[in-house]
């Protein structure tokens, strides 16, 4: 265990978490609303602290990030917990065992070191970390000092997340953060509320945050039938991408599967046609960069050129075929909003 960062004490030793935009109130012996953070004897605790539950190389493209250091290696790290307690979740035996299990104090991971992190990360040529698999933020008090010990050896750091955390946690993280894919669910509150027990707008906000802070982003969105392609939601959040992001930034849109779920077990999974119709909405709309994701596809994972149509970026599952110059077009040199180092 260790102190938590990010709260402030109340005289009848309750506390208030400023991690994440639930802003929980939490009153003794209890935890908030992620269940890794406790209030104990009027301080805030972080109980998942330096325990990872997985750690893995993964090429960077799995995350997914297609513009971000593409070919490359991430060193993939996690702690139990999340702040959101997702019913078509595909990580639920870790997000959500806290809850499952109603673990006390004692959680389950391998304590680490944060330069054992770095040593393992170099040792497996790795050029980022990634902090993943479970929601980041409410690991915060294991990644931040990882993410600086990172900067230090020239690794990039990248979050993969819901992207609920307050504005205070992401001034904390912007000085080590490179990169981040949020997963942005829905455009209507009440699916949020439906399927995830969180609000939509302090999402929003925190994209168009980090877009000023200029930390570079990819967005995915998991099309879950009579969920995510209801509320012409597709058009509503290709429309902000464009509008607040930017027709550049790459959209990773997820082909939902029900046999993995926590709870949407029931559903059917998303057809390649409903993933087609979402793309062609994205492409009509203007977006540059729009992705299928989770089914096989010889053509929506590639990256071509949004000037000429030349294809630069060649993806086979993790197989990568680069020809474009530097990230510019091989073609015509138009730049592909490709960062490489």
């Amino acid at each position: 265990m260790q102190e938590a960062l990010l709260y402030k004490k109340n005289k009848d030793k309750s506390v208030n978490c400023e991690l994440c935009s639930h802003f929980c109130k939490i009153n003794e012996s209890c935890t908030g609303i992620c269940g890794v953070r406790r209030n104990i004897d009027g301080k805030l605790y972080s109980l998942n602290y330096n325990k990872i539950i997985a750690k893995n190389i993964d090429p960077i493209e799995k995350k997914p990030f297609f513009h971000f250091l593409p070919g490359t290696l991430s060193y993939s790290i996690s702690a139990i917990g999340c702040n959101f307690e997702c019913l078509n979740c595909q990580n639920w035996q870790i997000s959500q065992i806290q809850k499952i299990e109603k673990l006390d104090n004692e959680f389950p991971g391998e304590l680490i070191r944060p330069q054992q992190i770095i040593q393992e990360a170099i040792k497996s040529n790795s050029k980022s970390i990634a902090y993943t698999y479970t929601e980041p933020t409410v690991f915060l008090e294991t990644a931040l000092p990882i993410m600086k010990l990172a900067k230090d050896n020239n690794l990039k750091n990248v979050w993969v997340s819901n992207g609920f955390m307050s504005k205070k946690c992401i001034d904390l993280i912007i000085p080590y953060l490179d990169a981040i894919n949020i997963d942005l669910k829905f455009f209507n509150n009440e699916k949020y509320n439906k399927i995830a027990k969180a609000k939509l707008d302090p999402i929003l906000e925190n994209l168009i945050y980090l877009k000023k802070k200029k930390i570079f982003i990819e967005i995915t969105t998991l099309i879950i039938p009579d969920e995510t392609d209801s509320y012409n939601q597709i058009e509503q959040i290709a429309k902000f991408i464009k509008e607040n992001l930017g027709v550049n930034t790459p959209w990773h849109i997820s082909r939902f599967s029900s046999e993995i779920s926590y709870k949407l077990l029931s559903k059917s999974s998303t057809s390649s046609e409903e993933l087609e119709k979402a793309y062609q909405i994205a492409k009509k709309i203007g977006l540059n960069y729009v992705y299928i994701g989770n089914v096989a596809t010889d053509l929506r994972e590639n990256t071509y050129c949004p000037e000429c149509e030349t294809l630069n970026i060649e993806r086979q599952g993790y197989i990568i075929s680069r020809s474009d110059k530097n990230g510019h077009c091989q073609n015509c040199n138009y730049y592909l909003n490709i960062i490489d180092k």
